[in-house]
C-alpha cells in the first residue's frame, strides 16, 4: 500500500520502534503541513491509506472528494470530529480508531499547574538573562509564586483524565470540586469529592479551574465569557482539551480583564499558533504547542495500533472499524 502520515512536525514517527512494522509498505510522512483543500488533495492524491496524528488535519468532504485511491484512514487514537464521516462513508473510505492513554495529557495538565502557580517559566527565563529571583521587569506583574495546598481545583470532566488530576490534587492537599454531567458529580462524590451546586458556583469557589471534556455540538463554547468573569482575580484557567470548549475569543477578553488572572493552554483553535497571537504576549499566560499527548510512551502506543490497523486492514479483515451511525 501507498501509505502517508501526516503533519509530523518532529520528524519523529520515523524512530520509533513500530514504525518497522509497515516495512513492507510505501511510506511517505510528512512533516509539513499543507494548506487549503488544493494543497492537500495535490499532496494526498496518490496515497491508499493516511495515518493521521490526532486532529492536525482535517479531513472534509470536499478534500475527500479530491482523493481518489484513497481507501482507508488510520487514526491515532479516536476520531473527534475531524473527519466528514459521511463523506468518507459515501466515498466508501474505511476509518479504524487506535487506543489511547489518559496519563500523559494528565501529567502535562499537572506540569502546568504547578509551573504557572510558581511561575517557574519566566524565573527561569529571566535567569538566563542574569536576572535573580524576578518573576517580570514589570513591577505589576513580578509578584510572589503560590503552593497549591488548601486552594481549590475545579475539575469540569471527571472521566479518565479528570478523575487521575482529582487524585494528583488530593495528593497536593487541595480541595478537589466537580462539575459536568450528573453522572459525573454523583461518581466524584462517591470518590470522596465535592460536587459543585452549580456552573456558577464552581467557577466563583475555584482557585483552579481545568478543563477535560470531549468536544462535540453540546460543549462547543461551553465556557463563556460571563463564566469567566465569575472567577476570582488571581485563579488560574487551564485548557489542555480542547479550545473551541471555550468561546471563542472569550478567554482573551477575560484574561485582559483581569478575571481569571492567569492561564495555562496547550490547545488553540488555530493550530499551529501564529506568532502574532495575543496570547503569545500576555506575561500571565503560559502557552505549550499541544503537548498533551506528544511523548515517547504515548507515541508509541497511538502509532503501533494505527500501524497495526493498516496492516489488519491490507490484509482484508479490517479490525476497529469506525461504523456510520
Amino acid at each position: 500500500m501507498k501509505i502517508a502520515i501526516l503533519d509530523d512536525y518532529q520528524d519523529v514517527v520515523r524512530q520509533l520502534n513500530c514504525f518497522e512494522l509497515l516495512h513492507e509498505h510505501e511510506v511517505k510522512i510528512f512533516t509539513s503541513r499543507a494548506v487549503g483543500t488544493g494543497q492537500l488533495a495535490i499532496r494526498l492524491a496518490p496515497f491508499d491509506a493516511l495515518v493521521l496524528i490526532r486532529e492536525r488535519t482535517v479531513l472534509s468532504k470536499a478534500l475527500l472528494n479530491k482523493l481518489p485511491n484513497l481507501k482507508l484512514i488510520a487514526q491515532t487514537g479516536k476520531v473527534a470530529g475531524h473527519i466528514d464521516l459521511a463523506a468518507a462513508n459515501e466515498r466508501g473510505i474505511t476509518i479504524v480508531e487506535g487506543v489511547g492513554d489518559p496519563t500523559a495529557p494528565a501529567e502535562l495538565t499537572w506540569a502546568l499547574i504547578m509551573a504557572s502557580s510558581r511561575k517557574i517559566t519566566q524565573y527561569a527565563a529571566n535567569l538566563k538573562d542574569s536576572l535573580w529571583q524576578l518573576a517580570s521587569t514589570q513591577p505589576e506583574h513580578n509578584r510572589l509564586g503560590r503552593v497549591l495546598k488548601r486552594r481549590t481545583l475545579g475539575i469540569w470532566g471527571y472521566g479518565k483524565i479528570g478523575k487521575l488530576i482529582a487524585a494528583y490534587g488530593k495528593a497536593f492537599g487541595m480541595h478537589v470540586l466537580v462539575w459536568g454531567r450528573d453522572a459525573s458529580r454523583n461518581q466524584a462524590i462517591q470518590d470522596g469529592y465535592q460536587a459543585a451546586v452549580s456552573a456558577e458556583a464552581f467557577f466563583a469557589e475555584s482557585d483552579i479551574i481545568s478543563l477535560h471534556l470531549r468536544l462535540n455540538e453540546a460543549t462547543r463554547g461551553i465556557v463563556t465569557s460571563d463564566y469567566l468573569a465569575l472567577m476570582k482575580s488571581d485563579a488560574l484557567f487551564v485548557n489542555t482539551s480542547r479550545a473551541e470548549l471555550v468561546q471563542t475569543d472569550a478567554l482573551v477578553a477575560a484574561l485582559n480583564r483581569g478575571r481569571p488572572g492567569f492561564a495555562a493552554l496547550d490547545v488553540f483553535e488555530t493550530e499551529p499558533l501564529p506568532a502574532q497571537h495575543p496570547l503569545l504576549r500576555m506575561e500571565n499566560v503560559l502557552a505549550t504547542p499541544h503537548l498533551g499527548y506528544v511523548e515517547q510512551d504515548s507515541y508509541e502506543l497511538y502509532f503501533r495500533a494505527a500501524f497495526q490497523n493498516v496492516l489488519d486492514f491490507n490484509k482484508g479483515a479490517p479490525k476497529n472499524v469506525l461504523h456510520p451511525v
